[in-house]
């Protein structure tokens, strides 16, 4: 048994004083003030330390085959920087080789993920359509524990789908009660400008923001909205970047939808002068799709978190090593896409959100947890304090800094994006499934320790 005491408690909806007490089976026993400790029971000071549900990421990549390469963070490496930084929980997405069947597919990952420190779920994308697909997504939420389903509407020639296809799928997932997720560019426009520039002779990484400008993410986000409101199924847009797809979220909001928004870290700090660094390297190291924005689309994204327009923040947690990225050395098209960001999700937030003033420490919650475990129907097992909700907590110091340094993460890549960026707000203490993780700079991950986390399918009362 664990018992924190002192803390302040502070979940999505309130904060308060109070003690946290952990079962041997790692879930919740008990909260209130000055709980009693039991006998044979470690204890834990969080003097002067916040007490918050354990972060959820929604979006990660680990160990993902993609443009000729796999991602450099496994399953264990990844949930283990994870929980360095404070989470304790990720969704992954389970990617269909070409002609596969959904559910080997999803075996194939669920074999992958056995040796993750932390929690985890998955996505399945759907990559084509025929029946055994039709079959296969019935399955998987029937037995699989699986609630969500990816459409890639960018990626042509590779992962891309067309309207057609889509439709199928949201009208099967919408059956099944399962939520259909989304990566919002057109992709033959992304195709088309892609070539325009490279036969006018722009190779390097500079020309991949221009092969994807706000506008082809717009307009997939407004048709696949139109698209999941022809079938009345919810849609949930991953790593909205741009004040385009905010606005349109929102209106669809407005009108009643079910449509959700989540945001990336990277997206609400940098911006597209990181492409235009003299140094190919460092610019190719940012090259993730969608791409860093004009910096006036950050004030639409902090907006529509503070609004609740955008609910969730995630990583798009993708790791490529400096071999990896020079695959593209003379064709931005082949810079493999993707960033780290797993380890420093939770402290880029608090600083940028919470410190200056945009976040009240409850909003943090809900869009580093909270919100994910209702959206996916994980609450309240995970996202939240509460008895019987599984032991998962950070024990938060914000008032402390640290700067990030790819020499101290914990991330098995050879850079971060945040590099001499110094930041208020970091985990003290990881706590999953009852027991201490992440012991202020000492790293206790287990490689295996992790579980697989079946999530439902959502009856109208469910839905967030």
């Amino acid at each position: 048994m664990l018992l924190i005491k002192g803390g302040t408690i502070v979940t999505a909806e309130r904060s308060m004083r109070g003690d946290v007490l952990c079962d041997d089976e790692g879930r919740i026993a008990a909260i209130g003030p000055d709980l009693e400790q039991p006998t044979d029971c470690t204890l834990v000071d969080a003097t002067g330390l916040l007490v918050m549900p354990g972060g959820i990421d929604p979006h990660t990549h680990m160990e993902m085959p993609f443009m000729g390469t796999t991602a450099s963070d496994d399953f264990y490496t990844g949930t283990a920087a994870g929980l360095a930084g404070g989470t304790t929980s990720i969704i992954d997405f389970v990617i269909p080789a070409a002609g596969q069947r959904l559910f080997e597919a999803w075996q194939d990952w669920r074999c992958k993920a056995e040796k993750a420190a932390a929690d985890y779920g998955f996505h399945v994308a759907v990559t084509h359509w025929d029946e055994q697909v039709h079959e296969d997504m019935g399955r998987l939420v029937q037995e699989g524990g699986v609630n969500s389903f990816k459409h890639f509407m960018a990626y042509k020639n590779a992962l891309m789908i067309d309207d057609t296809v889509f439709l199928r799928s949201m009208s099967r997932a919408g059956a099944l009660g399962a939520l259909c997720t989304v990566h919002a560019e057109n992709g033959d426009a992304v195709s088309f400008l892609q070539a325009q520039l490279l036969a006018a002779g722009e190779i390097g990484p500079h020309a991949h923001p221009l092969s994807r400008p706000a506008e082809v993410e717009g307009e997939a986000a407004q048709r696949a909205i139109a698209l999941a409101t022809l079938q009345n199924t919810p849609l949930y847009i991953v790593h909205v970047s741009t004040r385009e797809a905010t606005e349109a979220i929102a209106a669809a909001r407005l009108k009643g939808m079910k449509v959700y928004g989540e945001v990336l870290p990277q997206h609400l700090v940098f911006d597209e002068s990181v492409y235009h660094n003299e140094d190919w390297l460092s610019a190719a190291r940012h090259v993730m799709s969608p791409p860093f924005r004009a910096r006036s689309h950050q004030q639409a994204l902090w907006g529509g978190l503070v609004s609740g327009q955008l609910q969730t923040t995630a990583t798009d947690h993708c790791c490529f090593c400096r071999d990896q990225k020079e695959r593209g050395r003379d064709d931005f098209t082949k810079i493999p896409n993707g960033v780290p960001g797993i380890e420093e999700r939770m402290s880029v937030l608090w600083h940028h959100g919470v410190v200056s003033g945009r976040l009240t420490p409850e909003q943090f919650v809900a869009i580093t947890s909270t919100n994910t475990a209702r959206i996916f129907n994980i609450f309240p097992r995970k996202g939240c304090i509460a008895p019987g909700a599984d032991a998962d907590l950070v024990l938060w110091d914000p008032t402390a800094s640290r700067t990030f340094s790819a020499a101290t993460l914990h991330q098995n890549v050879d850079y971060t994006l945040y590099e001499g960026m110094t930041v208020t707000g970091l985990a003290r203490k990881t706590i999953s499934q009852g027991e201490v993780v992440w012991d202020d700079g000492t790293l206790r991950a287990i490689r295996g320790k992790g579980r697989y986390v079946p999530r439902p399918a959502f009856s109208v009362a469910q839905a967030f």
